[in-house]
Parts: C-alpha cells; sequence; structure tokens
C-alpha cells in the first residue's frame, strides 16, 4: 500500500475511531484500526479456552488465527474464520480481557508485525488502491508506523472520555473499568498519553466530531 500514511494514537473515547474513519472516507483512504487485532486475537482465545494469563499459548494462537481485515471506511470488518465477528469483539466479554493481549509482548510482536505489513500493503486488506491508510491504535506513531507521512495523538479529558462511551449506550460501571482499566494496563507495555516528537496533539475535548475531523485533514493537506 503505497500512498499517504496517517497515524492516530491515543486512549479511548477521544474520538479517535470515529475521526480517523470519517478521515479515511474523505480522503478515500484505507481504514485500519489496529486494536481490533488484539480484539479479535481475544475473542479467539476465548472461543478455544486458552487461558489469557498462559502468555505463550496466547501468542501461539495469534500467531496462526485465520483473520481477513476489510479496510473499507464505509464498512470496515474484520472475518474470523470466515465469520464476521466485527460487532462480537466490540462486546463487554472481549473489552473486559483484551488488555491481556494487548500486555502480551510476544503476542504484541507478533500482531505488530502483521499490523506493519497491512499498513505497507503486503497482506491483504487493501482498499484505497494505492492512495494509502488511516491507521489508529496506541503506538502506530511511535513503534507500528514511525515514518507515517502524518502522526497525530488524540487526547481527551477522562470525565469526557469515559461518559462518551456510556453515552453510546453501555453500562456505566462497565464502561469506565473498560475504559480506564485497559488504559491503565496498556500503559505498561506501551505510552499513549503523550505525544513524541514530532506528533501532533490533537486535543478533543472541546471539540466536535467535526471540528477534529476537520484538524487532522488539515494536517493531512499539509503534508500534501
Amino acid at each position: 500500500m503505497t500512498g499517504i500514511v496517517i497515524a492516530v494514537d491515543g486512549p479511548a473515547g477521544t474520538g479517535k475511531s470515529t475521526v480517523s474513519r470519517e478521515v479515511a472516507r474523505r480522503l478515500k483512504l484505507a481504514y485500519f484500526d489496529t486494536g481490533a487485532t488484539y480484539r479479535v486475537g481475544t475473542l479467539w482465545c476465548l472461543r478455544e479456552g486458552v487461558d489469557l494469563s498462559n502468555q505463550d499459548d496466547v501468542a501461539a494462537m495469534v500467531a496462526t488465527m485465520n483473520v481477513e481485515l476489510i479496510l473499507n471506511p464505509d464498512n470496515p470488518s474484520i472475518l474470523l474464520e470466515g465469520e464476521d465477528v466485527s460487532r462480537l469483539i466490540r462486546s463487554d466479554t472481549v473489552a473486559l480481557q483484551v488488555s491481556k493481549v494487548a500486555t502480551n509482548l510476544e503476542a504484541r510482536r507478533i500482531l505488530g508485525d502483521w499490523q506493519r505489513a497491512v499498513i505497507a500493503g503486503e497482506q491483504e486488506g487493501g482498499y484505497s488502491e494505492g492512495r494509502g491508510v488511516v491507521a489508529e491504535g496506541r503506538d502506530i506513531t511511535t513503534i507500528i508506523a514511525p515514518e507515517a507521512d502524518v502522526r497525530v495523538l488524540m487526547t481527551a479529558d477522562e470525565d469526557v472520555r469515559v461518559a462518551r462511551r456510556a453515552g453510546e449506550g453501555a453500562d456505566a460501571a462497565t464502561v469506565r473499568e473498560a475504559v480506564l482499566g485497559r488504559d491503565r494496563q496498556d500503559s505498561t507495555v506501551v505510552s499513549f498519553h503523550t505525544a513524541a516528537d514530532g506528533v501532533v496533539t490533537v486535543d478533543t475535548t472541546d471539540l466536535t466530531i467535526e471540528q477534529a475531523v476537520q484538524a487532522v485533514m488539515s494536517l493531512a493537506k499539509r503534508d500534501a
């Protein structure tokens, strides 16, 4: 996959998924939610009865799972063994367990290599006919694609982030644990609260989705 690479990192609830997907749609780029790779790995391990605390078994499972990515921003999806599990990987069950996979360093290495290959167009999932990709996650600006053309760290006030997720209809207590608990756990293996050198911070606390989209779009146009 040649063309522009836009990398967007940040904690949950900042709007990075919504903004990244919309930017990809408007610029006709592929959209890659790298967090979905950890979620589908978690779902696969749960389905296969793997103890998520057994790091070797988890790494072995994510290395061999059969997953297909659809990177169309109008309908991004992920297939596991041919089954569309795009909704299942967003369940509370997966959300509360995914950090056990995301903080497994060997699993993270395996999934990171896969993410790099997808961004580079070396594996299936292409959509944008060489125009490029918007990839979002926790460590895209620093570990996965540090040479991306545009690198953004999206932040927001903690209470605002929780309120946004709670507003999606989930139980408030579950949302708080899923959002803040995962942030605490994931921060043990990757930094996503402070922008690295060359990464632009976009604070969405007081921004509408459209304003956040325009902020990222302006950076992409500046790079063009």
